[in-house]
């Protein structure tokens, strides 16, 4: 008997957080309007945004609750992705897949970019140079008039060399004071391995926590970046589609600026 009770608060705590996390994530489309604007231009439409990645299928793995959400915001978009993703000698495949994958999102062929220089190899022990990176993204700003930066943050998400390069050469940029005045930087918030894999779950606790912006995908978006991880195909090993079901990043976005 003493069970039923328990059960029964059990149920009800159950019941609040589901309609929290259905509020919450009907609710973060507005609030990552407001603090996108808080953190750049005046309006999400004068966004110019240049999203930096190390590899083809990263924008979809990490980036696409950002991307759709600066899409939903009517923010002019571009992809910068620093290597071929050769590491299997798939880089002609990979990238033609990345293309697919941009198009899902909502960012143009003519707006995607693949730098394969043989110094910057998809490898995770070979180190990129700070400098050389930083070249080819500050061509990159100044040729597209760039107003907001997004690349990963000091931890990569999954820890990956070539992810922490891109932060080290945004890092640079910024405080060496090369970029454009009000050219801003976001980087995408690494979290703990299960925070990593709880999915939508992880709302309030991403909600809790301090960042600068918090996008939130809706259930539709959620499946539009399924659909663009899905244009990965050389990468869909079964440990990849694990990830398109549990993974955070696939719905959530927390970024914090330089």
């Amino acid at each position: 008997m003493a069970l039923a009770p328990l059960g029964s608060i059990l149920a009800a705590l159950l019941t609040l957080l589901w309609l929290g996390w259905r509020w919450l994530r009907g609710r973060g489309a507005g609030w990552g309007h407001r603090t996108l604007c808080a953190a750049g231009p005046a309006r999400a439409d004068d966004v110019r945004a240049l999203v930096v990645t190390a590899h083809p299928d990263d924008e979809a793995m990490f980036f696409a609750p950002t991307i759709l959400s600066l899409g939903r915001f009517r923010a002019q978009l571009w992809l910068l992705c620093c290597s071929s993703g050769n590491y299997y000698n798939q880089g002609e495949i990979r990238k033609k897949e990345l293309v697919q994958s941009c198009a899902v999102l909502g960012i143009p062929p003519s707006n995607v970019t693949v730098i394969d220089h043989r110094d910057l190899p998809d490898d995770p022990t070979v180190d990129w140079d700070t400098h050389l990176l930083s070249t080819f993204v500050l061509k990159h700003i100044e040729t597209n008039n760039i107003n907001l930066l997004i690349t990963f943050d000091a931890g990569g998400v999954s820890g990956h060399a070539n992810h922490i390069a891109l932060y080290a050469a945004l890092r640079y940029l910024h405080s060496e004071r090369k970029l454009p005045e009000g050219c801003r930087v976001l980087t995408l918030k690494s979290v703990n391995l299960l925070r990593k894999y709880i999915s939508i779950l992880d709302v309030p606790i991403s909600c809790l926590q301090s960042q600068d912006v918090l996008f939130i995908l809706t259930k539709e978006e959620s499946e539009q970046a399924k659909r663009a991880m899905r244009c990965h195909h050389s990468q869909l090993l079964w440990f990849r589609h694990t990830y398109i079901l549990f993974s955070r990043f696939m719905v959530i976005n927390s970024l914090c600026l330089l």
